[in-house]
């Protein structure tokens, strides 16, 4: 005769369902997370030149097990030590705290280094798997702003910097229960720093490196005339910058929708659709803005527009409401575009990509929106506040109070910290090619390979001269002026 099972063993079989469901729709999302890394490839070596294609690919390529190895030894320790899991684990607990003035600073996580076999359960295999993925978006942020000329060992080592140290500090401080998730606790400041899925952790900080590297490694040769005149440099595939945003843009319902951490929360249909409608407006909103002022609708400023709506919209993506995605989108799809002008033609700072615009300004403006525009349904329990996250238009100004600190706190971290790095490591290795192979292109330099190449014949291995004669020393000092 069969046992009916007590209503404890259906409360914890179905306690442990949901747990099991919780962490397939996470790792699902993860993979789609991971699956960006092949849209950033695509739009960054699109926007950029054939002579470099091999190279932009290996950068988008190697960051990728770059970002694994150090988040592995220490990034996801520093981040996640202090918090553990989202699925009911509590093995990772310990967190670097500071106390001051009575209120408790917390700055790093201390444990969960290497996974360790008594902290390695599904739980927290899941966790790591996830917040790896964000990390490594960040990570191949800064190789679009430093394409066609940065040294291949420089990116490396850099790579390794931002996975070990720069991305999980802060990413602790807002997700991590640091002190910029405890302003709330803490000082009466809404639920602390919001950021639902990375506006500020992944795409702020991103655009913040690329901003630094950018200016420090110096513009692409020939891009800025001896008066100051900005000589545009040509795309080589748009249709390869097209496909790999709309990569990018299904990725991002992972991204998004899947920073729920739970299969069992409706209200990832709600995140989904507030990521499209922004990533909509965006684009619409990019190709009526230069259809007016330049008379033509460049693809490639849609794209940054779809892109920078999608930035923008990833912080408050579960906070608001679904006209207030759109308009978010829609000033992120203009602004993006003024903001790439005006790091082009008034700081003269060469991206070649506008990392810096999509990811570092309108990450910046993705969480000051979710400090406007949430409007209080969601939220509740987050961050230890118990109704939901409230924005200035509905009345908590304190919420719009964080979102500025944290801005403010992510660049006053990666900013000089960035800079110091690279600053180091250029000492150590150089950051930047020689000028005769970034003329040329650093396919063979750097790579050993061409990305695109004529038939060579049979047994010749590379075309050499692939994309035209190959410049003379005399050819460069002129480019250079030298």
């Amino acid at each position: 005769m069969a046992v009916e099972p007590t209503i404890s063993e259906l409360a914890k079989n179905l306690a442990d369902t949901q747990t099991a469901l919780n962490i397939v729709w996470t790792m699902v999302a993860g993979f789609l997370v991971m699956f960006m890394q092949a849209g950033f490839a695509m739009v960054e070596t699109g926007l950029t030149r054939a002579k470099n294609a091999a190279h932009t690919m290996g950068m988008n390529f190697l960051v990728y097990a770059i970002g694994i190895i150090g988040f592995y030894f220490i990034g996801f320790g520093l981040q996640m030590g202090g918090v553990g899991s989202a699925f009911g684990e509590t093995t990772l607990t310990k967190e670097f705290v500071v106390n001051v003035f009575g209120k408790d600073f917390g700055l790093f996580g201390m444990s969960g280094f290497g996974l360790p076999l008594a902290m390695f359960t599904p739980a927290v295999a899941a966790t790591f798997l996830f917040q790896m993925v964000f990390m490594d978006t960040t990570c191949t942020i800064p190789t679009g702003a430093a394409a066609e000329r940065w040294k291949i060992s420089s990116f490396v080592l850099f790579s390794f910097v931002i996975s070990t140290i720069i991305y999980p500090i802060y990413a602790n401080w807002t997700w991590g229960g640091g002190w910029l998730a405890a302003m709330g606790t803490n000082f009466g400041l809404g639920h602390g720093h919001v950021d639902f899925a990375g506006s500020s952790v992944v795409h702020m900080t991103g655009g913040v490196m690329a901003l630094v590297l950018a200016k420090m490694i110096g513009p692409r040769i020939g891009k800025y005339g001896p008066d100051g005149r900005v000589n545009p440099i040509a795309p080589q595939s748009i249709p390869q910058v097209m496909i790999g945003t709309f990569i990018l843009a299904f990725g991002w319902f992972g991204f998004n929708a899947g920073s729920t951490l739970s299969g069992m929360d409706g209200r990832l249909a709600v995140v989904a659709t507030n990521t499209m409608l922004a990533s909509a407006t965006g684009a619409f909103a990019a190709y009526l803005y230069v259809k007016i002022k330049y008379g033509k609708a460049d693809p490639s400023w849609l794209a940054n527009g779809m892109l920078a709506g999608l930035v923008a919209i990833t912080a408050p993506c579960a906070f608001v409401s679904s006209w207030a995605a759109m308009l978010i989108g829609a000033i992120a799809g203009v602004l993006v575009i003024l903001a790439a002008t005006f790091i082009d033609t008034v700081l003269k700072i060469d991206d070649p990509v506008g990392a810096i615009a999509v990811h570092g300004v309108n990450g910046a403006f993705g969480v000051l929106a979710t400090g406007i525009f949430a409007n209080g349904v969601y939220g509740q329990g987050l961050n230890g506040i118990p109704y939901g996250v409230t924005g200035l238009l509905y009345g908590d100004s304190g919420q719009f109070i964080a979102s500025l600190i944290g801005v403010v706190a992510n660049v006053l971290w990666v900013a000089p910290v960035a800079a110091l790095a690279f600053f180091v490591i250029g000492k150590l290795v150089g950051n930047r090619v020689e000028a005769e192979d970034e003329v040329n292109g650093l396919d063979l330099s750097e790579m050993g390979v061409h990305g695109y190449s004529a038939d060579p014949g049979p047994g010749t291995g590379v075309t050499p001269h692939a994309y035209g004669a190959t410049a003379s020393t005399a050819t460069v000092a002129t480019v250079v002026g030298r």
